[in-house]
């Protein structure tokens, strides 16, 4: 009987630190994640144009002088602070668009894929909803939608793509990336356009990289950006809001040359 017990305890002891290894190693990753930048925590501010404010995990970017019916829900990057796209979200909101930047447990939208329904259910107000997301907040922005097509008008996709097929949701989408991307798995993102519907808006905008659609710095495994972050993010700034008013967002493009 003292055999067994002795084995028994051997085999709890060893699945227990089995399990705090797993944690350990857990905590130790999460913690090795991108902070923001100085001017995405300047753009945490109230301006003359944008009221930004924090509420339910959640900072609204909303327009100060104009009463907005169109919202976006945004999903930030993997192991990326929420808080480096709030220039982007700022200048959306500039333009008439409230923003809705969505915190995420550990850095990781995959922890809460429904967090865009915090922003549907905060601001009932908002009569046309967009969500969106960077690189894996894009692709959890997409399963959100899908679920939830009912609600949503469409998805922004920046450097990211679909997790499952989309195309008969009646969904509008818009899909950006830049051409020094080393991130971004292409050949994934090529295969997802199958996912996508017929008529999905694809951008690329020249020089931008994966970063770039946040401010938070390098990247590992990215290319350097042959055009500058704030570039970057007029670009992105502008093809979103022709997306949103159902203009040809590729004129982006054609205003910064």
């Amino acid at each position: 009987m003292k055999i067994y017990k002795k084995r028994w305890f051997k085999i709890a002891a060893s699945v227990t630190f089995v399990i705090l290894l797993l944690f350990g190693a857990f905590f130790v990753y999460t913690l090795d994640y991108s902070r923001p930048e100085k001017a995405a925590l300047d753009a945490l501010s109230d301006t003359d144009s944008v009221d930004v404010r924090m509420e339910k995990n959640m900072l609204i970017f909303s327009p100060a002088d104009t009463v907005s019916d169109t919202g976006f829900a945004f999903y930030p990057g993997g192991k990326v602070d929420y808080r480096a796209y709030a220039p982007l979200m700022a200048d959306l909101a500039e333009q008439g668009v409230t923003c809705v930047l969505l915190k995420m447990p550990f850095q990781l939208a995959v922890f809460d894929v429904n967090a865009a329904d915090r922003a549907l259910s905060t601001l009932p107000q908002i009569t046309r909803w967009y969500v969106g997301g960077h690189s894996l907040g894009g692709v959890m922005a997409s399963s959100f939608a899908a679920s939830h097509a009912e609600r949503i008008d469409g998805i922004v996709f920046l450097a990211a793509y679909p997790s499952g097929d989309i195309k008969s949701t009646g969904l509008r989408v818009l899909s950006l990336y830049g051409t020094e991307d080393g991130v971004l798995d292409m050949a994934s993102f090529t295969e997802a356009k199958s996912k996508n519907p017929g008529d999905t808006v694809y951008l690329e905008i020249p020089g931008g990289n994966h970063a770039g659609f946040g401010s938070y710095g390098t990247q590992k495994g990215d290319n350097p950006a042959l055009i500058s972050a704030g570039e970057q993010r007029r670009i992105t700034t502008d093809a979103i809001l022709f997306f949103l008013e159902g203009k040809d967002a590729s004129k982006a493009i054609g205003i910064l040359k």
